[in-house]
């Protein structure tokens, strides 16, 4: 079957993971990728995380993998590929190849204004941070990423996320965003320039909507640090991971560890403290227990679980091997499959990726895009203006993917029921004793703006016909139920194609459609340590630490790039298709480097702190400030990537005797506890600005460790507009984040109407099916329908 992206062509003028991720999932969805390199080529064909050698003649495996199936060609001079642009249909861009060096992505969207160019970069295109350096470590940092919703301890740094998680979500929008705006290029013939900034990204990934929460509630969502309880525990024979995400999974792990006495069902302590409370207690419980029988038991009173994860042993877990969630590599690894799966088939397989230059002087460049038409466009420049979509998801991952959709101009019609009501109207710690006190959780508030809300119990036979009813007025349908749910109603691909043939149907399993993890509750944690996202995260002498935030996010980002492709596919030939976007599978692409690094070279990647392969020096040092909870925790962050910046970091120390300017990179690690001591001196004796304003200007990656909340102060945020206020019926107007990017050519406004009151457009979505007064009455006195929660 041909790919949904046959004869698109992309140029890629980009280097690093984020880049290599965007083009690479352009690529699987059968575009033409042409690498444009220079001479050198691209930095990442050398590299390996683990410092393994690369054979002289060979590429770095990592490279091999992002880069299967494109072409690549030489060039040292942008009037070389001049043709190759002007018949291209996308561009992605990023500063650090260094060919794109010598392109403005806005002059080159000037020249062709047919093309999609899509710039990565870590601040975005213009702003007061605009050329201040960063990196992966110091972007975690300035967007609370690194304390993130309390990871960690208090009596340490704060910790951040292993695995360059920030890079690899930058790729996956910057993809999403190419995609989506093709559908408004292929409607007028105009492209775009589309500015991603990953910080962005990473606020969006790595961090809970903290400052909605902060501003509609008055408080953070945590204010200090601690694990989570029990997260990932020792056992008697290795690590296993349990989760307790509702009031229901901490009562059943009580009754599960036989301490029903722990159950406080009245009392005023959230289950996380309960947790807390009997933290040393669980753990005592869990170290004499096996792996396995605690996985079993978990299973069965229906507490998240999994075994824990890392580049050596996921590839034998028993779940993966069922579905055959790794596959063989041409370049003789092995290597996450694709992180959706189509019904048909739709991706290209995998396919070698090509020597430098291999294509030089081999590639016909297309023929030149006609010019979009000179007059000013027509209508709205959303690019998913037209599409409806029936949005059955709850809690953040699918709720997150289909709010892209409505953010972009889609229809999106939030289903839940007064029984079961989206969970994050649940979680927001609103007492029941207030008002409509369901209305007012920010988090719901943030994921679900321009979405419509409806209200119906599909488990009564009425729900079930009127949602029979509502389904063929829809392109795409969304759910994230784990698959039991969905198939016991009788509503599964098979059957939403007898009342629509051509429907999108987007499932969003958290383990997938099959296997023998395919019913366990999945909560982003569980997903994170199931994958070895939180392996990587934490310290050498303790159990890893789990991210408890990009499980979800990245599900829903991944989501969002293979139903797009599932439209196209759509476009082109009028067939449905069936997605299936399981959020292991996402976790486990953004975690590719761990299996990549142990299948072809054999070194398993383990945490170590703030220290990481990418830089050094690059950690976490105290500062000598009070925070604003009046303790003494204030933090900067610091990573030397360059020789270059190891230079500037000496100048701005005054070139102190402890610090040798010459020391290369592996020099500067062999000192790195020197280092840590007397760079963490000099930090402690200054205020975190003081720090910050000494060596950022210098030329040093620097940032302050902030908290989430604290977001809408990083001015290079309020130069973007990257926070909106969005005002509400119940609620005070609170800002709301956007989309991680800038469109030039896009909508003044990306929230334009608030997130739904539960059932606010119950009667209009009937009426609109043709349901009378009467029928739609009856309903609501049955309860089908309703505006306020039942118990």
């Amino acid at each position: 079957m041909t790919p949904p992206l046959h004869g698109y062509t992309v140029v890629d003028l980009s280097s690093g993971i984020a880049g290599g991720y965007a083009t690479k999932i352009l690529a699987d969805g059968g575009a033409d990728v042409i690498k444009v390199e220079a001479p050198e080529g691209d930095p990442l064909r050398g590299w390996s995380a683990s410092g393994a050698a690369i054979p002289e003649g060979r590429d770095g495996a990592l490279f091999r993998f992002l880069a299967g199936g494109k072409r690549s060609v030489l060039a040292d001079d942008p009037e070389q590929i001049q043709p190759l642009l002007a018949g291209a249909d996308a561009v992605i861009w990023s500063p650090e190849s260094a060919l794109a060096q010598q392109i403005s992505p806005a002059d080159l969207w000037q020249r062709y204004p047919h093309l999609i160019v899509t710039a990565i970069t870590d601040f975005g295109l213009d702003g007061p941070w605009h050329d201040r350096p960063a990196t992966e470590f110091t972007l975690q940092a300035l967007s609370g990423g690194a304390i993130g919703i309390g990871r960690g301890t208090q009596d340490r740094a704060p910790v951040s996320i292993g695995g360059q998680v920030g890079d690899w979500l930058a790729g996956a929008y910057a993809a999403g965003l190419t995609l989506a705006l093709r559908a408004r290029s292929l409607r007028d013939g105009r492209g775009e320039l589309i500015d991603l900034s990953k910080l962005e990204t990473q606020v969006l990934g790595l961090t809970y909507y903290p400052v909605t929460y902060f501003q509609m509630l008055g408080h953070p969502w945590r204010t200090e640090r601690r694990p989570t309880v029990p997260g990932i525990a020792e056992a008697a024979d290795g690590l296993v991971a349990l989760g307790c995400g509702t009031a229901q999974q901490w009562w059943d792990l009580c009754a599960m560890s036989g301490h029903q006495e722990w159950i406080d069902e009245a009392g005023e302590l959230t289950i996380t403290e309960q947790a807390n409370l009997h933290a040393d207690e669980l753990y005592a419980w869990l170290r004499e227990q096996n792996v396995d029988d605690v996985r079993e038991l978990a299973s069965a009173f229906r507490i998240p679980n999994s075994p824990v994860g890392n580049g050596q042993n996921v590839t034998a877990m028993d779940h993966y091997l069922a579905r055959e969630s790794f596959v063989a590599n041409p370049d003789g690894f092995v290597a996450p499959a694709p992180p959706y799966r189509f019904t048909p088939p739709l991706l290209e397989p995998p396919a070698p990726a090509p020597r430098l230059g291999a294509d030089t002087g081999l590639i016909a460049a297309p023929p030149p895009h006609a010019e979009p038409p000179g007059s000013p466009p027509v209508g709205d420049r959303l690019p998913l203006s037209g599409l409806r979509v029936l949005d059955m998801t709850t809690f953040w991952a699918g709720p997150s993917c289909t709010h892209l959709l409505a953010m972009l101009g889609a229809e999106v019609i939030h289903l839940e029921s007064t029984q079961r009501p989206d969970g994050t109207r649940l979680i927001a710690g609103i007492p029941a004793s207030v008002e409509q006190w369901w209305e007012r959780s920010p988090i719901f508030s943030a994921l679900n703006t321009n979405k419509r809300g409806l209200t119906l119990d599909f488990q009564t036979a009425a729900g079930r016909d009127v949602l029979r009813r509502l389904i063929p007025t829809c392109d795409v349908v969304v759910e994230n139920f784990t698959p039991r749910v969905i198939e016991s109603i009788g509503l599964d691909f098979d059957a939403l194609r007898e009342l629509r043939e051509d429907i999108i149907m987007l499932r969003m399993p958290g383990f997938g459609l099959d296997g023998p993890w395919r019913d366990n509750p999945a909560f982003a944690y569980i997903i994170e340590d199931a994958t070895g996202l939180s392996w990587l995260t934490g310290f050498p002498d303790r159990t890893p630490f789990e991210p408890y935030s990009v499980g979800d996010p990245n599900a829903g980002i991944h989501a969002f790039n293979g139903l797009l492709l599932a439209l196209e596919h759509r476009r082109r030939t009028g067939h449905g298709v069936l997605v299936e976007a399981a959020m292991v599978d996402a976790a486990l692409n953004i975690a590719a480097e761990q299996v990549i690094e142990y299948s072809a070279y054999g070194a398993l990647l383990d945490r170590d702190g703030n220290r990481g392969p990418t830089a050094a020096p690059q950690n976490i040092y105290r500062s000598n400030e009070i925070d604003e909870f009046g303790r003494d925790d204030s933090w900067v962050a610091i990573a030397v990537a360059t020789d270059g910046q190891w230079a500037a970091l000496c100048t701005a120390l005054g070139d102190p005797a402890w610090a040798q300017r010459s020391w290369d990179a592996a020099q500067r690690r062999a000192h790195h506890d020197l280092i840590d001591e007397r760079l963490g001196a000099w930090c402690r004796a200054r205020s975190g600005k003081q720090i910050v304003e000494t060596l950022w200007p210098a030329g040093v990656p620097v940032a302050k460790v902030m908290q989430p909340h604290r977001q809408t102060e990083l001015e290079q945020l309020t130069h973007r507009g990257f926070f909106q206020q969005v005002g509400h019926p119940v609620n005070d107007t609170a800002p709301h984040s956007t989309l991680p990017a800038v469109l030039a050519d896009g909508p003044e406004s990306l929230h334009r109407s608030p997130a739904p009151l539960l059932g606010e457009h119950n009667h209009q979505l009937l009426t609109e099916l043709g349901l009378s007064a009467d029928e739609i009455a009856a309903l609501e006195a049955d309860g089908v329908i309703g505006t306020a929660i039942r118990r």
